[in-house]
């Protein structure tokens, strides 16, 4: 990991060494964080923001779930999140706003441990790899299932949960795999150890619905708008572990994988065994918004140092 110089920890501008927490800090112990992870893209008008407020939104949903009070608004973290970017002159980045309870009482009942809140960016390339952009990835049906719906908040970004999604990750990689797909605990198709998955099928495009225990993606939204425009139907659905290997596409989304195509699962091969038609014509439109290159038709980019934006972004949280 490339490091930047500053961080903001809970109201202070603090240089990248000096951004510390106690050993007793509540989140070390018991994962009671709640994060989010943001991609700045580098745009002829300089570096802009994907779906900023979606982002931000989903940090204080799933600190409320958590039953954390953040002490700052949502308006404040947005100018933050723009504001780590501008501080570290960045053109290209990831962005990662934490949430977590601090040190004070010790156990599981930690609502009385203070909240603090970081926010950092550092540059990152393609999570998956440069290659398996364009090339694909290979996948595996992971042994461990997602989490019952009445176990643990699948919609929530909640840091002690994603001890699962590190065992999925873990597993495929020991196995030779880039990625592992995981399935709920009815057996049905989920999502990747931390991406939405999309399958397509003689041309209609499937998905997995909230109840099969997915986070509900931002890039995954941005899919479906898409999809729409360029006139492919979307099916939200129960997904049969099956569907995988007679799928003619599958693709994988995320901040962090962006959208990444997936040539085989569990050394089956998907399609011809490399990136789709569909795929590629969703990713040209992706990458094309994000680049700057096609227009910002969805109204995705917050541009980093255009401040009437950012300023109508923030009221846009209370509608002022």
């Amino acid at each position: 990991m490339k490091t930047t110089n500053w961080i903001w920890q809970s109201g202070n501008w603090v240089a990248w060494d000096d951004a510390k927490v106690h050993v007793s800090t509540h989140a070390l112990h018991y994962g009671s964080s709640a994060f989010e992870g943001l991609r700045a893209y580098s745009t002829p008008e300089g570096p802009a923001v994907l779906c900023l407020k979606s982002h931000i939104d989903r940090l204080f949903h799933s600190a409320k779930i958590a039953r954390m009070e953040v002490p700052y608004t949502p308006e404040e973290i947005t100018q933050v999140t723009l504001d780590v970017v501008r501080r570290n002159q960045l053109q290209s980045c990831y962005i990662r706003p934490l949430v977590f309870r601090g040190t004070g009482a010790f156990g599981l009942e930690g609502r009385g441990n203070p909240t603090e809140v970081v926010v950092f960016a550092i540059e990152w390339g393609r999570y998956l790899g440069a290659e398996g952009i364009e090339k694909g990835i290979n996948a595996m049906v992971s042994s461990w299932r997602r989490m019952a719906q009445d176990t643990m908040p699948a919609l929530a970004k909640i840091g002690g949960q994603y001890i699962n999604s590190q065992f999925i990750a873990m597993e495929a990689r020991d196995n030779g795999f880039d990625e592992g797909l995981c399935l709920d605990t009815n057996g049905y198709v989920s999502e990747g150890s931390g991406e939405n998955i999309f399958l397509v099928i003689d041309g209609i495009i499937y998905t997995p619905a909230l109840s099969s225990s997915i986070l509900g993606g931002i890039t995954r939204r941005c899919v479906f708008e898409l999809a729409d425009v360029l006139g492919y139907e979307i099916k939200e659905m129960m997904i049969p572990r099956e569907m995988l290997y007679i799928a003619d596409e599958i693709f994988l989304t995320g901040t962090a994988a962006e959208i990444t195509p997936v040539r085989s699962v569990d050394r089956i091969q998907v399609g011809k065994g490399e990136r789709g038609p569909i795929t590629k014509r969703i990713q040209d439109h992706f990458f094309g918004i994000t680049s700057g290159k096609m227009p910002d038709r969805f109204g995705w980019l917050t541009p980093v140092y255009v401040e009437n934006v950012a300023n109508d972004l923030v009221r846009s949280f209370d509608g002022r």
